[in-house]
């Protein structure tokens, strides 16, 4: 099961392909800046992408 589901996620972005852009633009900023939007232990994804997919879930990354 993948965390956040895709369906939730969906509802927040309306194409696939916005929501792939997104999280490949916000994976790469974590990497370089190394700067979250919560604490590191909250998420409960380790990886970049992941957690940039949960950032999205939350409404913590605010699209336009």
């Amino acid at each position: 099961m993948i965390y956040p589901s895709i369906d939730k996620l969906l509802n927040l972005v309306q194409s696939k392909y916005k929501l792939v852009h997104l999280v490949s633009k916000r994976s790469a900023q974590i990497q370089e800046t190394k700067q979250f939007q919560k604490s590191e232990k909250k998420y409960t994804s380790e990886k970049n992408i992941g957690r940039a997919l949960e950032e999205i879930a939350e409404g913590l990354i605010h699209i336009k």
